[in-house]
């Protein structure tokens, strides 16, 4: 016997209707690209998605369409999240940080037929212009007065003229809530990107868990500021869970650096920030050089990489901010697990409580994952060892965009995320390494993730990073590379004698050495690639 309630579509269209009938004056705040701060509030911002939907309807966009943009965390990127998938065409989410080649190889992949660029990013777009196959339109996102003089890109548009003479009364169109909404790729680290489709259904429903409870209890009284990218996996849906929610919402465009971060999150009142480990490191040493407490936040989401103990120590003891460590991936819409605490777990001991919060945390409802052997089988979950994860849900790939990757999908809807973890007794997952990250050394897995997170404790040190370099006897041994905080003087001695007690003894990196800056790939993840060939053909010391 089925039940005998109504099947309305869950569509994204629904989300900014929302907002802009019951939260109609909350505020989102922008430091725009061309630099002044801009606001308004949710009604508005409705207004302005309709207008980019029938000026889109106006170059000819039909259901279906690709639509990309290539644009920071503003409110005009904002209006088109909404603008392109209310329409039923596909918001496709460029990533300026990748390699020129790999933009036009997504926009040629995802076959995109109009592209909307922030001021600052138009170069990236006129390097690849004449690659770019499909592509009719480039909408620049400003206004008449700062449009460039010249470009190599003819019969530029001008987004703020585009919907000027737009009524902006458009209702949404009603179609299947499995449509695609929105495409992301992967970083391309290795091999082509690939691309992910998401669905108007696993989007709502993956905005709905974030706003839940147990994730991000987001309420009217909060105000969030995401750092994480709006081209990185849907700026990990916080740009819908806010308008859900009633939550305040600033952007902080192109300026990413601590003293513009901080600003805005003193000046906004801002209560919850989200963002990769290494924007949080340098607006962590910008308070500390100018002796400044982010006084307003309460909260900050953490996720792209391994949060080190010592970062959720510091967040806490200097700033009285409680870190939320969460684990996903784009294939994942992202979240998949979070760091939450269970009853009276928030009383315990800052140590204890600190070491909650630096595993990855339990899986959200909707997300299920176990651990499987290289032969498929599964493995127990008593935290006893370490196996490939793997996870399916609502909101979690189910195929790459054009049949890409197929062997990362098993039977079962089950996908291999490339992830090596542990799960332990209570559901905490613990990351020990990428596949392809874990040092092997004499038929033993060596974790790079903890050696990091290990050292980053360590006083002096600002960054750390592990990859296994060959050794003739071991297979690998794990050499340490490091960038030191300003002034300071730690040695490799300072560091293997802070190691010894807190790591295994055969862990204990073979050497250590400085650099000036650890490489970060474009979702802000260590390159541990291009570490591995700086230090292509490096020969560890002998005794």
């Amino acid at each position: 016997m089925l039940g005998l309630m109504q099947d309305r579509p869950l569509l994204i269209s629904q989300i900014i209707d929302f907002a802009a009938r019951y939260y109609p004056k909350v505020e989102i705040v922008t430091r725009t690209v061309e630099g002044p701060i801009h606001r308004y509030g949710y009604r508005d911002a409705a207004k302005r998605a309709k207008q980019i939907a029938e000026a889109l309807q106006g170059l000819g966009i039909k259901h279906g369409d690709r639509v990309g943009t290539l644009a920071w965390n503003t409110h005009r990127h904002f209006e088109l999240y909404f603008g392109i998938s209310g329409l039923g065409a596909v918001l496709h989410t460029i990533n300026p940080r990748l390699a020129p080649e790999h933009v036009a190889y997504i926009a040629n992949h995802a076959e995109d037929q109009v592209i909307f660029v922030d001021l600052n990013l138009l170069p990236i777009v006129e390097g690849v212009w004449g690659n770019l196959k499909t592509v009719k339109h480039v909408v620049v996102m400003t206004d008449r007065a700062h449009m460039p003089a010249a470009s190599k890109i003819p019969n530029l548009l001008c987004y703020e003229e585009l919907i000027a003479d737009k009524p902006g009364t458009l209702k949404w169109p009603d179609f299947d809530e499995k449509t695609a909404s929105s495409l992301c790729y992967t970083s391309g680290t290795t091999g082509n990107p690939k691309g992910v489709l998401y669905s108007h259904r696993s989007t709502v429903i993956h905005s709905m868990m974030m706003c839940s409870g147990p994730v991000l209890a987001l309420t009217p009284n909060d105000a969030i500021l995401p750092v994480v990218p709006m081209f990185h996996a849907n700026a990990w849906g916080l740009v819908y869970a806010a308008p859900i929610c009633g939550t305040k919402l600033v952007f902080p465009g192109p300026k990413l650096d601590g003293a513009s971060i901080y600003e805005l999150l003193d000046k906004e009142q801002v209560t919850l920030s989200a963002g990769v480990p290494t924007v949080w490191l340098a607006l962590l040493e910008y308070c500390a050089q100018n002796k400044l407490k982010m006084s307003s936040v309460k909260r900050s989401l953490i996720g792209g990489s391994a949060v080190p103990y010592a970062m959720i120590e510091r967040f806490w003891k200097e700033h009285q901010i409680e870190v939320a460590q969460g684990w996903g991936m784009t294939e994942m819409s992202p979240l998949g697990t979070l760091t939450r605490f269970n009853k009276g777990e928030r009383e315990l001991p800052d140590a204890d409580r600190f070491a909650i919060t630096a595993k990855q945390g339990r899986p959200v409802f909707g997300c299920e994952m176990k651990i499987i052997d290289d032969a498929g089988n599964d493995l127990p979950e008593d935290g006893s060892i370490s196996g490939n994860m793997v996870v399916r849900g609502s909101w979690i790939v189910k195929g790459y965009m054009k049949g890409d990757g197929q062997s990362q999908f098993l039977e079962d809807d089950w996908f291999m995320t490339g992830d090596v973890c542990k799960i332990e007794d209570d559901g905490s997952v613990v990351i020990t390494d990428r596949s392809k990250d874990v040092i092997k050394s004499g038929g033993e897995w060596i974790s790079s993730i903890d050696l990091e997170n290990a050292a980053m404790g360590c006083p002096g040190v600002a960054e750390a990073a592990v990859i296994g370099v060959a050794h003739p006897k071991w297979d690998e041994r794990p050499l340490l590379i490091v960038v030191k905080r300003p002034e300071a003087n730690v040695t490799k001695d300072d560091l293997l004698k802070y190691l010894n007690g807190k790591i295994a003894k055969w862990w204990m990196p073979d050497d250590v050495q400085f650099i000036d800056a650890i490489p970060h790939g474009a979702t802000g993840k260590i390159l541990k690639t291009e570490l591995r060939k700086q230090f292509q053909g490096y020969k560890l010391p002998t005794a």
